[in-house]
C-alpha cells in the first residue's frame, strides 16, 4: 500500500476546505446558478493524482460534510461523491494521459453522473429541478483546466 505523504494530505484537506467555503459564499444570483461542485472538481483532480489520498470512503465522508453544510437531503452529494471518485479511480492511469481537452469532456462526464445521482435523489425525495440545474455540468468542464493547473501547483509545492 501506498504511503501519502503528510504534506500531501495537508494540502488536500486545505484544498477541500476552500472548495467547500467556495460552495457556501453567497454568490449572486446568475453566477450561482453556473458555479460548478467546487469539491467535486477537487476530490476529482485528487483522485487522478493521488489515488491513494482521495479514496471513496474519503469521498463519501467528504460528502456527508457538504450535505450537512449545504442542507441537502443526507447522503446525496456523499452517494455522488462516492461514486464520482471510483470512476476516476478506475480511470485515474487512462484519463491522466488525454489531452487536456480530452481531459475537460472526462470530467463533464464525470460530473454529468454526479449530477444525474443528485437529480435522481431529488426527484425520488419529490423535488422539482429547474433546468439550470445542469449548468454547473458545462461549467465544471470549463474550469477543469485551471482547477488542474491551480491544484498541481499546491500539490507540487507540498512536496
Amino acid at each position: 500500500m501506498v504511503q501519502t505523504s503528510q504534506a500531501t494530505l495537508l494540502a488536500f484537506w486545505l484544498t477541500i476546505i476552500v472548495a467547500m467555503a467556495l460552495n457556501i459564499i453567497p454568490w449572486p444570483t446568475p453566477a450561482l446558478y453556473l458555479a460548478p461542485d467546487w469539491v467535486l472538481l477537487i476530490l476529482i483532480y485528487w483522485a487522478f493524482a493521488t489515488p491513494e489520498t482521495a479514496g471513496v470512503g474519503t469521498a463519501w465522508c467528504v460528502g456527508l460534510l457538504v450535505d450537512v453544510l449545504t442542507g441537502q437531503l443526507l447522503g446525496q452529494y456523499a452517494l455522488a461523491y462516492a461514486v464520482s471518485v471510483y470512476i476516476c479511480i478506475q480511470q485515474h492511469k487512462r484519463i491522466r494521459q488525454f489531452p487536456i481537452i480530452q481531459q475537460s469532456l472526462s470530467v463533464c462526464i464525470i460530473l454529468l453522473i454526479a449530477q444525474l445521482l443528485i437529480f435522481w435523489v431529488e426527484r425520488v425525495n419529490g423535488q422539482a429541478v429547474p433546468l439550470y440545474f445542469w449548468l454547473p455540468v458545462l461549467t465544471g468542464g470549463l474550469v477543469w483546466p485551471v482547477v488542474l493547473f491551480l491544484i498541481r501547483k499546491i500539490r507540487l509545492l507540498s512536496y
